[in-house]
């Protein structure tokens, strides 16, 4: 008798493709360890693959370039798949959403043809990919093969399956597909408009921090100061977050893009001019709010090899084509002090920097830890070179600016040595920032872990941050921390998760640790939220009582019918989040920022999960030290406790006043988004649990067990389907759910019916195989 593999029946889901590689990506864009792109088996080609993907993304004119064929031919395509002819494309997709461009198309196009579809230069797509806030490792670091895409009319078998999608498309979706929906990016319209009702500021003289301070919600990470059409922070934006309590904003920068090099740099510095006055305007509007500007620097940045012919002497650390440029080099720390000396100075009311020292970017000789490869640094330690970073940075702002802020994180420095030896040796006008929660030892589903970083399911601080804290006061130095109160890596593709007794309860551990400031959003989760509004209220001594907050905070959201089916429903909601498995590959990998938007493969695609990009299907790098099977059940587990809290937040929503409804209704919607993932993640997880099984000839399975395997591979398969349909409705309604400001969006609308024809066409082949296989048992 055959048996029935669900690896087998999906076969055909994930099939390579070879190509070969452009002179253009060989002399400027990263490729990585490239391999054999992955194409969907449930389109009838890539051609139809990648006019779906961009339907709705990209102007057809603009894809008919790409394909080198008429716009006529491409509708026809998209038609032919049940899409409508005329899409609705953003006009914000290509200078406010290029990552999600470049993360859909990674499998479909060459980077020739990307940087066609992107109209971008293949310099300025190598500049995104390394400075977007590490783009290209979050793509994997691996640039898959792509042989070029034309277009060919298609043939009778791939017209057939349009044929079939079109149907399955119209029966499934319907008019929904038509009807009007909220475009991507409005949040951006709704957001700059100044409010027209005003809470009056609050008097900061009750304010324990003094500083607080977020990323915008509307940035675009790379180079934010060029651009002033793409202004991060509005008018509107700088109100909302004056009145839930923020003073402070953040944004990315790169030094030698906004001070001129020197005579040891003359390259540097290209367009800092115009980045400085767009620089000065913001600062001077924010300040109008009662907020300051702080820029986040990552310094230096490692340049080209070829960068340091002629200049031996100040390279450091290589890193592939990057090589570090060493700040055991005087000239280097110069460049560096005088730089920031030269930017304070033309910008006299900047209110600091925010600077980490040994991130993911190679900056100084010890940033990565591979210290020993550089002849000028392999007998200084650690400790030595970080604490001369940032005595340098600290130099350079106060020489034009004493009185700005040099806020320095120690991120980073776990693995460096004892992070307290360079707490000690840093000037004592430094500010010394450690995430909240880092180290805090948790169990979940009966594993025993420790946090690593950003997390809102485990309630800080912990034993690092308490600490390094300690240490620093007694150093002289004000200490601030790291918090994410909206959302955090576990779930940023939402604005806010109204998980309000954690935010509570980590607030007011927080009024104890004296701090001076708190830095409560990295690039995700500076949305101006209900949230916020609930973390200002404990910024005051004394601070509040738990319980009496959240009843009041209830009170004044939904009003007095409605506050206790609110508090219930934050409770429950909390309750459950306590019950994520959080370790860092969890947070980064697994695929809750996707959801049901992530396909199902049906073997395993041989990709690497990516950081907070692609999950695919590893679910090995997903689960951390979690068990398969564990780390499948905790999230079970988590959407079953959220639901009770879903019901009660909609009947709070339906008793709130007429005129909060609206605003309130968003809370539903995120809530019920974070239980749609939820489930959705573990849904995913069962079925590589399967489908794994299945295909593992080294340990059998009984025939009835095959078949319950199966059956339940099915279930999940059904579920897939109404999470992805649920999930399309509320993403049509809003523009901010999938949205995270640095990776864009995750996902679009589109995505989810994709999802839709992905788990049909999986179960039409286990429904297949079913019946080959009785007739296969009758015959014999």
């Amino acid at each position: 008798m055959r048996q029935v593999s669900l690896s087998s029946a999906l076969a055909c889901l994930v099939l390579p493709v070879c190509v070969g590689i452009s002179r253009a990506e060989e002399v400027v864009l990263p490729r990585g360890d490239a391999k054999s792109a992955i194409v969907s088996g449930y389109f009838p080609n890539r051609l139809h693959e990648f006019v779906w993907r961009n339907w709705n993304a990209v102007e057809p004119a603009d894809l008919a370039k790409v394909l080198n064929t008429s716009v006529d031919d491409v509708t026809a395509i998209a038609v032919s798949m049940g899409l409508p002819a005329q899409p609705i494309v953003p006009p914000e997709m290509k200078t406010r959403g290029y990552v999600t461009l470049i993360r859909r198309n990674w499998h479909l196009l060459p980077y020739d043809q990307l940087l066609t579809l992107l109209d971008m230069t293949a310099e300025q797509l190598a500049f995104a990919l390394r400075e977007d806030d590490f783009l290209f490792v979050k793509l994997g670091s691996i640039k898959p093969q792509c042989e070029p895409l034309r277009y060919q009319a298609p043939d009778r078998a791939a017209q057939r399956r349009a044929t079939e999608i079109r149907r399955l498309v119209e029966a499934e979706f319907g008019e929904q597909l038509r009807r009007p929906a909220e475009p991507r990016f409005d949040f951006v319209r709704q957001l700059s408009s100044l409010p027209l009702e005003m809470s009056a500021p609050s008097p900061e003289t009750d304010h324990v921090i003094s500083l607080r301070f977020v990323y915008s919600y509307l940035a675009v990470y790379g180079d934010p100061l060029m651009k002033p059409e793409l202004d991060p922070y509005p008018d509107g934006l700088l109100r909302r977050l004056a009145d839930v309590g923020v003073n402070g904003i953040w944004l990315h920068a790169v030094l030698r893009e906004i001070a001129p090099g020197g005579k040891d740099f003359p390259e540097f510095g290209a367009g800092h001019a115009q980045r400085l006055a767009n620089l000065q305007n913001l600062v001077a509007r924010a300040k109008k709010f009662g907020i300051g500007v702080y820029l986040y620097l990552n310094e230096p940045r490692a340049m080209p090899n070829s960068f340091f012919e002629g200049r031996p002497e100040m390279a450091g650390v290589r890193q592939d084509e990057f090589t570090a440029l060493c700040t055991s080099n005087p000239q280097v720390r110069q460049w560096m002090s005088d730089a920031l000396s030269y930017v304070f100075h033309e910008v006299p009311d900047l209110g600091g920097i925010y600077a980490i020292t040994a991130s993911e970017n190679l900056t100084n000789c010890a940033s990565l830890g591979d210290v020993r490869t550089c002849e000028r640094c392999k007998t200084r330690s650690d400790t030595d070179i970080i604490s001369e970073v940032v005595a340098t940075l600290e130099a350079g702002v106060h020489r034009s600016s004493p009185t700005a802020k040099v806020i320095v994180s120690d991120w980073g420095w776990k693995g460096h040595g004892d992070s307290r030896e360079i707490i000690a040796r840093l000037p004592e006008s430094v500010w010394l920032m450690s995430v909240s929660e880092w180290s805090l030892p948790i169990e979940r589903g009966g594993v025993k872990t420790k946090v690593g970083e950003y997390t809102m399911s485990a309630v800080g601080p912990g034993p690092r941050a308490i600490q390094h804290w300690e240490t620093a006061r007694r150093e002289g130095l004000s200490v601030a921390a790291e918090v994410q109160f909206n959302n955090s890596t576990e779930i940023a593709s939402l604005p806010f998760i109204p998980i309000m007794d954690l935010v509570a309860e980590h607030c007011k551990n927080l009024a104890a640790a004296k701090l001076n400031g708190m830095m409560i959003g990295w690039t995700m989760g500076g949305y101006p939220s209900p949230n916020f509004e609930l973390a200002k209220r404990f910024n005051r001594t004394p601070a509040p009582d738990i319980a009496a907050s959240l009843d009041q905070f209830a009170l004044d959201r939904f009003g007095s019918e409605g506050a206790a089916n609110a508090r219930h429903a934050w409770t429950q909601m909390s309750d459950a989040y306590r019950q994520f498995p959080f370790h860092l590959n969890v947070a980064y990998t697994a695929p809750m920022q996707q959801g049901p938007a992530n396909p199902i493969y049906a073997q395993k695609t041989g990709y690497r999960a990516t950081m907070w990009g692609i999950p695919y299907d590893d679910l090995d790098l997903w689960r951390g030290p979690y068990p398969r099977e564990v780390f499948a059940s905790q999230f079970e587990k988590m959407a079953a406790m959220w639901r009770p809290g879903i019901m009660e937040l909609n009947q709070a929503v339906e008793k709130a006043p007429a005129h909060r409804r609206d605003e309130v209704r968003a809370d539903l919607r995120y809530a019920q988004a974070a239980a749609i993932k939820f489930q959705s993640v573990a849904n995913q997880a069962s079925l590589i649990i399967a489908r794994d099984a299945l295909a593992d000839s080294s340990k059998p399975l009984t025939a009835d067990e095959r078949q319950h395997m199966i059956a339940g591979s099915k279930c999940r398969l059904e579920s897939e389907i109404s999470l992805a349909h649920e999930l399309f409705t509320l993403t049509q309604e809003d523009s901010r759910i999938g949205f995270e400001p640095s990776c864009q969006y995750f996902y679009l609308p589109l995505d989810l019916v994709e999802k839709v024809i992905n788990c049909r066409w999986l179960l039409d082949r286990l429904d297949k195989e079913r019946v080959d296989q009785s007739t296969e048992s009758t015959s014999k």
